[in-house]
């Protein structure tokens, strides 16, 4: 059985035993052994390996680097063959997916910081970092639901006073956990407890705050899901095995396996391959629409008229390539344009949330977060850069793309006072008139 994990702050040195030799409090009530500067570094029991055991009969001949290979490649499968089998499902059921997802993703962090905290047995941080998980979810998913589903919310009297007072009830359910924290503090271990009060924290900003984003995406229409999920996936799979085939050149000091042959491959496959399944999906309005809620069917649909940016176009081609490829122009769809820079971010940027994922195992000596994926490691290991690119993405779309929403207006306007929405009709007709507009409008329509 593991040890216990004690952090190096608050070991003392030569690990003196006897009452004496235990946290002896100073000034201010700081214990001695926290203000040394850490002589090592926790560790966390590495999950033991539970690859299936017909895997291992079957790879049992091969060296563990071809097993590896094996492994992850089976596995690899499956998991996009389950992608798609939820892809089909659709999009509500994407987003409970998410939703697990991100209840995994926190529970491995949190557990790694759970096996330094219960060391000491100290009440309450397991129950409170779950208690906070429930609070920003809650926060999270009421302003998803009040925004994109106003008319709903509007229409039953429980959702409407529950979204008025939304955010008051958060922060009222956030206070109590908050309150919760500062009386369950015991005297001589407070920097430790207010290190996983930081530890929770910091999960739940990169977590729950970035799989909110996810979803975010998907609800703008499942391209902006699929596109750059698929991104990263392929990139992820493509470094690798251009690494495993060709790497000779270390790229990165915290992934040593990770080398300048593989990025370069995943760069390029990976620009090929976005642009490609871009193209596929931008023709079915089943991905290009966005989910909204309809009030005679009482039910969530995809189906709309597929905007500019999901209409083939005719580019003309830069001097260059048309000497190369003989064509003057090419026909694609605007969005594809877009898959470029998506690809782009999937393979430069994106694999730093792997490397910043790599130094925190590092820290704590881990090779995994956990091993719930044979081969793979956590849910965790195989998310690490799904969610810096959903933040991308969701900048992206709100700074090039998004642009006002008649529908949301209307709902908004159709939500008020009899007077202000008078108020509001004098104004736009005021505003018509003076632009010239509302005379065109006017003689159209005799």
């Amino acid at each position: 059985e593991a040890e216990p994990v004690i952090p190096a702050c608050l070991e003392t040195e030569g690990k003196q035993t006897g009452s004496d030799s235990e946290l002896k409090v100073e000034k201010d009530g700081v214990s001695d052994t926290e203000t040394k500067a850490d002589s090592g570094v926790p560790e966390v029991p590495v999950p033991a390996d539970d690859t299936p055991e017909v895997l291992n009969k079957a790879l049992s001949g091969l060296s563990s680097r071809w097993k590896n290979w094996w492994v992850r490649g089976i596995l690899t499968l499956a998991m996009i063959s389950f992608f798609f089998f939820i892809i089909y499902l659709g999009p509500m059921v994407l987003m409970m997916i998410v939703l697990c997802v991100q209840i995994k993703c926190f529970q491995e962090i949190i557990t790694i910081g759970y096996s330094v905290y219960h060391s000491y047995h100290l009440p309450w941080f397991r129950t409170l970092s779950w208690y906070f998980l429930l609070c920003v979810n809650y926060f999270f998913y009421g302003e998803t639901v009040t925004d994109y589903f106003f008319t709903l919310v509007q229409r039953e009297e429980p959702l409407r006073i529950l979204s008025k007072y939304h955010r008051f009830i958060s922060f009222a359910l956030y206070l109590t956990g908050f309150c919760m924290f500062v009386l369950s503090l015991v005297k001589k271990h407070y920097r430790l407890q207010f290190y996983m009060f930081g530890w929770t924290h910091v999960t739940l900003l990169i977590v729950v705050t970035q799989s909110h984003l996810i979803i975010h995406n998907l609800f703008e229409g499942m391209i902006w899901f699929i596109v750059p999920i698929s991104c990263v996936i392929c990139n992820d799979i493509m470094a690798y095995m251009f690494g495993f085939f060709f790497g000779r050149t270390p790229l990165i000091k915290l992934s040593p396996k990770k080398t300048w042959e593989g990025f370069i491959g995943g760069f390029f496959s990976t620009i090929v391959f976005g642009i490609i399944l871009s193209y596929f999906m931008a023709g079915y309005r089943y991905f290009v629409c966005p989910v909204e809620f309809n009030n005679d069917s009482n039910s969530f649909q995809v189906d709309c008229e597929p905007s500019d940016l999901f209409q083939l176009q005719d580019y003309a081609l830069p001097s260059v390539l048309e000497s190369v490829t003989g064509w003057t122009t090419v026909r694609l769809y605007p969005f594809q344009i877009h898959s470029i820079a998506l690809s782009s971010f999937a393979s430069i940027v994106g694999p730093f949330g792997g490397f910043f994922a790599s130094g925190f195992k590092r820290a704590f000596k881990i090779k995994d977060f956990a091993n719930t994926i044979p081969g793979h490691g956590g849910i965790m290991d195989r998310f690490d850069c799904q969610y810096l690119m959903a933040t991308f993405v969701n900048v992206y779309i709100a700074s090039f793309i998004r642009g006002p929403n008649p529908s949301k207006v209307i709902q908004q306007l159709l939500a008020l006072r009899a007077d202000q929405q008078l108020h509001i009709f004098n104004s736009l007709k005021a505003h018509l008139v003076e632009k010239g507009l509302l005379p065109a409008l006017e003689e159209a329509a005799a």
